[in-house]
């Protein structure tokens, strides 16, 4: 595989919405317009039940935004518009009706780490390790924020947020309530995501989608915060100290 996709496959009532990038699955903004769109498209299908968003490769789930396209950015509005990628994939999971289940198989860094927390019910191998490196270049998780912290509280969102050098394991992240199960294998994990996929579709989907309001009670501003968030990270990017880092990342 060397060429970036957003794929979606239906089987048994159930959506597998795949993405892909060769470089450890970093997402360019036209990959995360595209993800965003094919998961708001699901939430409306009628042949649809439940989703399941996953990603193509064997050890990394995502590695975040694209550093590519992050070091050529040289004005607010393109900083604003390329952070607001993954605030608009983890909006429309947000406002999907649908349950979404996670299924990471590997390493997952800053704005993969937003997307696993955006899921309804997350699996994982014992593979998935998760990072929050962005302090490392002089920004800040200010996007993915919001979906970490509802997801595994505001002291262990802080934790990995600060040490942005480490990986914690996902035994770690099972404890503090990212993931639900970790499994030795893919193949384990796999088999467990379609089992747990399925049996939800013998559920009646109106309740599931009133649970989903109730999952996500509170975050009706999200719209406006992750924006806001976006244009934060936008400004941050163009500080000379982020600048001086990035070049030693070329």
């Amino acid at each position: 595989m060397t060429k970036p996709y957003v794929k979606q496959t239906i089987e048994n009532e159930v959506a597998y919405i795949e993405f892909f990038h060769p470089a450890h699955n970093s997402l360019p903004g036209d990959v995360l317009a595209e993800l965003a769109q094919t998961i708001a498209d699901a939430g409306t299908n009628d042949e649809i039940k439940v989703i399941v968003l996953k990603s193509g490769g064997d050890r990394t789930f995502c590695a975040g935004a694209s550093f590519k396209e992050l070091i050529n950015i040289n004005d607010a509005a393109t900083g604003k518009v390329f952070f607001s990628g993954f605030a608009n994939v983890i909006n429309a999971m947000r406002k999907c009706p649908k349950f979404i289940i996670g299924r990471i198989q590997g390493k997952t860094v800053g704005g993969g780490v937003g997307l696993a927390a955006s899921t309804d019910y997350c699996m994982a191998t014992k593979f998935a390790a998760i990072k929050l490196s962005e302090l490392n270049i002089g920004i800040g998780p200010f996007v993915v924020g919001p979906a970490i912290e509802r997801k595994m509280g505001l002291s262990a969102m802080s934790q990995i947020a600060i040490d942005a050098n480490s990986f914690y394991p996902p035994e770690w992240a099972k404890r503090k309530g990212l993931f639900t199960q970790v499994y030795d294998s893919t193949e384990e994990l796999d088999e467990a995501v379609k089992t747990t996929a399925e049996h939800l579709c013998t559920y009646n989907p109106e309740a599931m989608k009133e649970m989903k309001k109730i999952f996500w009670k509170g975050t009706e501003d999200w719209d406006k915060l992750l924006a806001e968030r976006a244009e934060t990270s936008g400004r941050l990017v163009l500080s000379e100290f982020t600048k001086e880092k990035l070049k030693t990342y070329k």
